[in-house]
């Protein structure tokens, strides 16, 4: 009985197995997809090699290679939109002879000179200002002080534009110019020509202003420009000196009415101002004003005109060439008066030129 169970269980085993090999497909294919990427992954940080030998100290630091600095360190500022210049400046001339034979005088020749800006610009709105300070004497051997410059100027310009990109603006424009002491018609010391305030002129009128994007080129245009011209002197006012209303005299020569303080032009005014470099180290400045007055005298133009030419030795040793030319037909020259002091004509419009050379030390601070 053992023997036919063994039996039976050999052969059901036996059966199994092979419908169960007889069960598996023979030509199925494989649901696998095969992708050429290579994956790596880092495990660990390479480890540094150290030899041996290597003597292991303390970091330290070494200023063997370290330079100096060769300009002033600046602190960090927040920025502005206000540009300020301050500029001192004083120029020098001198001649000397000692026994020589073509002759000459020992002469010395100073003029210093001061010019502070404030200048604002954000956007739509531009803002300049400037006043201008400048006072010069000379002196020669067997002969008194004489003075050969003097100007003090104040100007203003407030311009507004619509957009950034535009360089055009509307401006109101006012400006101030007068001097500090006497002058004379040398060698005359006793009657002066001129004082504070007689003449004093000052500008104010609206109209438009191109100003290029590096400030460099300024062009101002005003078709309304009202000209105050002031003599407060009461002397000069009487003589009717620069423009003004002059007194009124019987045939005694008495003073019946006095002459006007003030005279008051309307006309049309043009302004430039440029900077150009030449060269290296060589510097360019133009300032140009033309006026002409639409009630009195239109189409006779006023000219102020300075060009001075910088020629920068190094950051305190300059060298300048300037020239300042005027004209006004206000200002009349070649009076002539009679015996009696009577003036028999009043003279007439010069062209005004001056001329400077010199060498000096400059201050920017």
């Amino acid at each position: 009985m053992k023997v036919v169970t063994l039996l039976s269980f050999f052969l059901l085993s036996s059966f199994s197995i092979i419908y169960a090999q007889d069960s598996i497909p023979r030509n199925t294919a494989i649901d696998t997809t095969v992708i050429d990427t290579i994956v790596i992954r880092k495990t660990h940080e390479k480890i540094k090699y150290i030899p041996r030998g290597t003597k292991l100290t303390n970091p330290y630091i070494s200023f063997k290679k370290t330079k100096p600095l060769n300009k002033k360190y600046k602190k960090f500022r927040v920025p502005s939109f206000w540009e300020k210049i301050n500029h001192l400046g004083v120029d020098l001339s001198e001649a000397a002879f000692v026994n020589w034979n073509a002759g000459g005088n020992n002469s010395i020749t100073a003029l210093g000179n001061l010019k502070f800006e404030r200048n604002y610009k954000f956007r739509y709105v531009q803002w300049d200002n400037i006043m201008i300070i400048r006072y010069g004497l000379n002196a020669q051997e067997d002969r008194k002080l004489r003075k050969t410059t003097d100007q003090f100027r104040v100007a203003s310009t407030f311009g507004y534009r619509r957009d950034t990109i535009s360089n055009w603006y509307y401006s109101v424009k006012a400006n101030f110019n007068t001097q500090f002491s006497n002058g004379y018609k040398y060698p005359d010391r006793t009657t002066p020509i001129s004082r504070f305030m007689s003449p004093g002129y000052f500008f104010l009128g609206a109209g438009t202003s191109y100003i290029s994007q590096n400030q460099k080129f300024n062009l101002y245009i005003s078709p309304i420009t009202a000209k105050s011209t002031f003599v407060l002197d009461q002397r000069l006012a009487d003589k009717g000196a620069f423009g003004v209303k002059k007194a009124v005299l019987d045939t005694d020569g008495t003073v019946l009415e006095q002459g006007e303080n003030l005279f008051m032009e309307l006309g049309f005014l043009i302004t430039n101002n440029w900077k150009a470099i030449v060269a290296k180290n060589v510097n360019l400045d133009s300032r140009v004003s033309l006026y002409t007055d639409y009630l009195a005298s239109f189409g006779n133009v006023d000219l102020d005109w300075e060009l001075n030419l910088k020629l920068k030795v190094n950051k305190h040793i300059l060298t300048s060439v300037g020239t300042h030319v005027i004209f006004d037909d206000d200002i009349l020259f070649n009076e002539i008066k009679d015996a009696s002091g009577a003036i028999t004509y009043p003279g007439e419009p010069k062209i005004q030129f001056k001329q400077v050379l010199g060498v000096g030390v400059i201050y920017d601070f």
